[in-house]
C-alpha cells in the first residue's frame, strides 16, 4: 500500500504514522529522515543536500526528488510506503507520480487528518516542555501532577516561542496556504481521503483503516 499522510501542525500525524507503520508494516518515510539517510550514506545527492543545508538554504526540488527516488527504490518499500512531509508542492507531486510510474507503481491514498484551526491552536499553545529533561506536557491533555513543574526532575516548565498563540496562528496560516493547491490536486486525482482528526487517537486510526480498506 502506497500512502501519503497530510495534516497541519498539531493534527496528530506522527501518532497516526506510527500506528500505520505498526499495522501495515510499511516504512514511515519523512523528508528529514530521507535527507539524514542520504547524507549518512554519502550519496552524491546526499552530499548536495548537505551543502545546501549547511548554508541554511532550502534543498532544491531536483535534489529532493532525487533523494525521494533513491529512498523509494530500497527493499523495505517493496510492499509499500508512507510518505510524510513530501510532496509539499504540486510540482513535487507531479514529480512523485513520474517516479512511481517509472517504478511500475502508483499511489493508493492521500490521507489527510483534518482538525479545526481553533482546536489546533489549543493543542499547540497548551504544550509545555521541561528545559532540563525534555519531557513534553500539555496543560489540558497531559498536565503535570503539579502545575508548571516537571514530574521527573522538578524543573519549571516552559512554553517554546514557536508554541505561543501569534506564532502558532501564523504557522497554521502559512501551512494552509501551502497545502491547499496540493489537496486540490489530489482531490481531482481521486486519491484524497479526509479523516476527522478531532476525536480520540484510536477512533482516528479506525477511520483511517476504514477509508483505506474501501
Amino acid at each position: 500500500m502506497n500512502l501519503i499522510l497530510m495534516g497541519l501542525p498539531g493534527a496528530g500525524k506522527g501518532t497516526q504514522a506510527e500506528k500505520i507503520n505498526e499495522t501495515y508494516h510499511i516504512p514511515h518515510i519523512s523528508t528529514g529522515d530521507m535527507f539524514r539517510l542520504a547524507i549518512k550514506e554519502g550519496t552524491e545527492l546526499g552530499r548536495k543536500a548537505k551543502a545546501y543545508m549547511d548554508q541554511g538554504d532550502l534543498v532544491p526540488d531536483d535534489v529532493t526528488v532525487g533523494i525521494v527516488k533513491e529512498r523509494l527504490s530500497k527493499d523495505d518499500c517493496r510492499n509499500g510506503f508512507l510518505l510524510d512531509g513530501f510532496p509539499r508542492t504540486v510540482a513535487q507531486a507531479e514529480a512523485l507520480e513520474s517516479i512511481l510510474t517509472d517504478m511500475g507503481k502508483s499511489l493508493d491514498y492521500v490521507v489527510r487528518v483534518d482538525v479545526p484551526e481553533d482546536h489546533l491552536v489549543e493543542r499547540l499553545t497548551g504544550r509545555r516542555i521541561c528545559p532540563t529533561c525534555g519531557t513534553t506536557y500539555h496543560v489540558i491533555y497531559n498536565p503535570p501532577e503539579q502545575e508548571g513543574i516537571c514530574d521527573r526532575d522538578g524543573s519549571k516548565l516552559i512554553q517554546r516561542e514557536d508554541d505561543q498563540a501569534d506564532t502558532v496562528k501564523n504557522r497554521l496560516d502559512v501551512n494552509m496556504k501551502q497545502t491547499k493547491p496540493l489537496l486540490n490536486f489530489y482531490s481531482e486525482k481521486g486519491y484524497l481521503v479526509t479523516i476527522d482528526g478531532d476525536q480520540d487517537i484510536d477512533q482516528v486510526f479506525q477511520a483511517i483503516q476504514s477509508a483505506i480498506k474501501q
